[in-house]
């Protein structure tokens, strides 16, 4: 198979696209031919060798890659035959080896894809989905609510602009430069503004006052400009800080208003034996039934490095997909 490898933790260019052997399922596992490999902004960071929230750094060389959707081509032993032909959709957790034209993973990681999603919809709902079906916990949107999304037109930003617009909120999303301001804008979003623009935070307060929730994955001046136009009651529920470069410094946070969800905390208040599948089948569900419609920047598998630079310079919209 062709598959992107990386022999030295570094820059982009370290990603190089080679031939190398299959893979084999072990027992209990099955083999995807892979159509849709996602990309992460946490996939930069540990190609430059910054382990992140990961117990470990891979060992090199390694093909990065965490998420796939593809078709089952071939079963391990122990392995329920139901699954051979199925299109599917896994997170292979912290496993990497997804950026491939073949993947293996345990078969109780798989989802069988709903619907008419495509193999991108369903990577980007399997990994960004689910995370933001995670977020939408702490501050469930309502007809009264009047919520702010920096970064509305990134992978996340751009269903959470989905989904409280279908709950009846005001939406307002802010995104870097006119063509991502209109993105937002055909979105659903009622106002869609350049934070670019130093004028910015008057014009979202003209429009509609007070807020009462930011959600925020961006950090540094946005997210300080975007909480000062917060109700006294309102919330600031923070899941990144790409804004600052996802391991550099810390989020913006406000005592009384903010509240970071990642990791452990999301899954508390998610409950349940798995409650990562359990925040999976949610997205796919919201996908399948047409509520949320990811936004996906495709780049052929070849080019992982050009996807990499990409996403690291604020380039695509939406989840950033492989395809073989």
């Amino acid at each position: 198979m062709y598959a992107i490898r990386q022999h030295a933790f570094g820059p982009a260019e370290n990603l190089s696209y080679e031939q190398t052997e299959d893979p084999e399922p072990g027992p209990g596992q099955i083999r995807i031919a892979v159509a849709a490999a996602g990309v992460h902004l946490l996939d930069t960071a540990v190609r430059e060798g910054i382990r992140g929230p990961l117990p470990a750094l891979p060992e090199l060389p390694a093909i990065p890659g965490r998420e796939v959707a593809g078709t089952v081509e071939a079963l391990g032993t122990d392995t329920p035959g139901h699954w051979l032909g199925k299109r599917v959709v896994a997170h292979l957790g912290m496993v990497p080896g997804g950026y491939a034209e073949l993947a293996v993973t345990d078969a109780d990681r798989l989802h069988e894809i709903p619907g008419d999603l495509d193999f991108a919809q369903a990577v980007a709902m399997v990994g960004t989905g689910r995370t933001t079906m995670g977020i939408l916990q702490f501050a469930e949107p309502t007809p009264g609510s009047v919520v702010v999304v920096p970064a509305a037109a990134g992978g996340i930003g751009t269903l959470i602009v989905q989904y409280a617009k279908h709950a009846g909120a005001t939406v307002i999303g802010l995104a870097g430069g006119p063509d991502k301001v209109a993105r937002v804008a055909s979105n659903g979003a009622d106002l869609a503004v350049d934070y670019r623009d130093p004028d910015w935070p008057r014009k979202v307060e003209e429009y509609r006052g007070k807020a009462t929730v930011v959600f925020d994955g961006v950090g540094g001046d946005v997210a300080r400009e975007a909480v000062a136009l917060l109700a006294p009651d309102g919330r600031h529920i923070v899941f990144g800080w790409s804004g600052k470069g996802l391991h550099d410094g810390a989020p913006y946070l406000v005592d009384g208003l903010s509240e970071q969800v990642l990791g452990p905390v999301m899954l508390e208040k998610t409950g349940g034996p798995d409650p990562l599948r359990t925040l999976e089948l949610r997205a796919l569900a919201e996908a399948a039934a047409g509520r949320l419609v990811p936004a996906v920047t495709r780049f052929p598998l070849a080019r992982a490095a050009a996807a990499h630079r990409a996403l690291e310079n604020r380039e695509t919209v939406g989840k950033v997909v492989l395809e073989p």
